[in-house]
């Protein structure tokens, strides 16, 4: 890992110590920038995403972290001591830090293979669908004539395919939670 404080990080972010910088940081496991301003961390969190393609997490607990908050993909606030600045400018709120891992490992892992899954279903909805009125119209002879009612339509995708969703979303969860948190290489197999 590399430590580095607020006056180093200062130096290391002009522009012709960034390159540098960033080839070092690949290399490490973790890279914790302590004593740093606000606008320093939010640089940081910017040269990452721009110069490493990186999606970010930013996680803090005060008022100054909410710039690097908001410039990382995903923001996490720790509601703490220093009031609810962080929480109120992140994407998600823990209430303490050790909650990261279940939030990542498990919420992170439901989250990601339910997203896919309803990707592929609506996919599949709207390919039964076209094709339906696909071989309609030559049933038809390219006439342009409706197939279905307005109602039906409504009615297909409120009725009929809206529960498979629902269901599927509330109920799924491929691994359990408790395999998740024993296993965190199963997140980086999802993807």
């Amino acid at each position: 890992g590399l430590v580095i404080d607020g006056r180093t990080l200062e130096h290391v972010l002009h522009d012709s110590l960034q390159n540098i910088f960033l080839e070092l940081t690949e290399k490490c496991r973790a890279v914790v920038c302590c004593q740093a301003t606000p606008l320093q961390k939010s640089v940081l969190v910017k040269l990452v995403r721009s110069k490493l393609k990186a999606m970010t997490l930013a996680v803090g607990d005060g008022a100054n972290d909410v710039s690097m908050i908001q410039v990382a993909d995903t923001g996490v606030g720790i509601s703490g001591q220093e009031g609810m600045q962080a929480v109120m400018a992140s994407d998600f709120a823990i209430s303490q830090f050790r909650h990261l891992r279940k939030l990542l490992l498990v919420h992170g892992h439901w989250c990601y293979t339910r997203l896919n899954n309803m990707v592929l279903y609506y996919f599949y909805k709207n390919v039964t669908y076209v094709n339906l009125l696909f071989w309609y119209q030559f049933f038809c002879g390219f006439s342009g004539t409706s197939m279905t009612d307005y109602w039906i339509l409504i009615l297909f995708n409120l009725l009929f395919t809206s529960v498979p969703p629902i269901i599927y979303g509330v109920l799924d969860k491929d691994v359990s939670a408790e395999v998740l948190m024993q296993l965190p290489q199963l997140y980086t197999m999802s993807q």
